[in-house]
């Protein structure tokens, strides 16, 4: 059996942790024979809900749980990492403004990033959950300047795989039949989801999502605002954010990132935008389709522009500008 390996993740007590751990915990993230020291870390006044997690996961009995730790201190919590998973961030709240959730969210991955830079492994794979993602893991990656910027991520992957569900729900087959969807941009209402490359496999041959479903119409309006509001939708149902459904994208997404992408597939994925083939600017956090060569993780820009879709990107571009303009002014970051 291979050495453990120590795994972090944030906002520990809160109810997208407590959907994700399980599976981290069983092998269906890491595999069924990597051991792994398992690092829960939460702010202090939720560290009484942090035990009581901490009593269910040994209660699970997980032979590839080597250890958990409990902490509220980042000393200890990213101390030689070699993968950190950052759930926790500052929602935003009623009345609050932009600036002032970004002015919350950069102190907190500021302090965090700092922490990595300081304790972990310099191989340390970083994902960024906590909203905005694309931010917060920018200001993460700023932070620790001695971790490559190829080893920082944010999630984008709950809109992908919310994409796919979506086609494979209009054509009546599983989300497994559908592959390639692309989210581009930021995870928020400004992202882009393209179907233009997706394919979806049909009686057993696989074709292009335009000719499988014949509806360009859909496919170019109600598809998109769906995936696009679909975080809002899930709130307003059960007056609370998405959990179960992000667990599960994170757990796609960091499965990626330690095993690669199948052969023909690609997956999105938030990551630095330098050297990209998109007319992106460089130094910006933003969701690509990427493939993933197997361990270290090494990521790759899928090329796959199309002319007619410049446009909108252009668009997605200047949003995300405008964010990290916004961040940089009011919170310098060091260089």
């Amino acid at each position: 059996m291979s050495e453990p390996i120590r795994v972090l993740v944030t906002g520990a007590a809160g109810q997208i942790a407590y959907s994700l751990l399980y599976s981290i915990g069983n092998g269906s993230v890491f595999g069924k024979d990597q051991p792994i020291i398992l690092v829960l870390l939460d702010i202090t006044p939720m560290m009484g809900v942090l035990d009581g997690v901490l009593m269910e996961l040994q209660d699970c009995a997980l032979p590839l749980l080597k250890d958990v730790i409990a902490t509220d201190k980042e000393e200890i919590a990213f101390k030689d990492l070699d993968v950190a998973i950052l759930v926790g961030s500052m929602p935003r709240r009623e009345g609050m403004e932009r600036k002032d959730l970004l002015k919350a969210n950069v102190k907190i991955f500021k302090i965090q990033g700092a922490a990595l830079e300081k304790y972990a492994k310099k191989s340390v794979k970083v994902i960024v959950v906590g909203n905005p993602a694309n931010t917060n893991c920018l200001t993460a990656s700023k932070s620790a300047p001695s971790i490559p910027k190829e080893n920082f991520s944010c999630l984008t992957r709950l809109d992908h795989n919310r994409a796919k569900a979506q086609i494979a729900l209009k054509l009546g087959v599983t989300a497994d039949d559908v592959k390639n969807v692309i989210i581009w941009g930021n995870h928020s209402s400004t992202q882009y989801p393209d179907v233009n490359h997706a394919k979806v496999t049909l009686q057993g041959k696989e074709v292009g999502v335009y000719e499988a479903i014949k509806d360009d119409n859909w496919l170019k309006g109600e598809f998109i605002t769906t995936v696009q509001q679909r975080g809002a939708d899930v709130i307003k149902a059960r007056k609370l954010s998405s959990a179960m459904s992000a667990a599960k994208a994170i757990a796609d997404h960091v499965r990626n990132i330690w095993f690669g992408t199948p052969e023909g597939e690609f997956v999105s994925m938030g990551v630095i935008s330098d050297g990209n083939s998109y007319g992106i600017p460089d130094d910006l956090l933003y969701s690509f389709p990427v493939t993933i060569k197997v361990r270290p993780g090494s990521l790759l820009k899928v090329s796959l522009l199309m002319i007619s879709h410049a446009r909108k990107w252009i668009l997605l571009r200047r949003n995300w500008q405008k964010k990290k303009k916004q961040l940089l002014n009011f919170f310098p970051l060091p260089d």
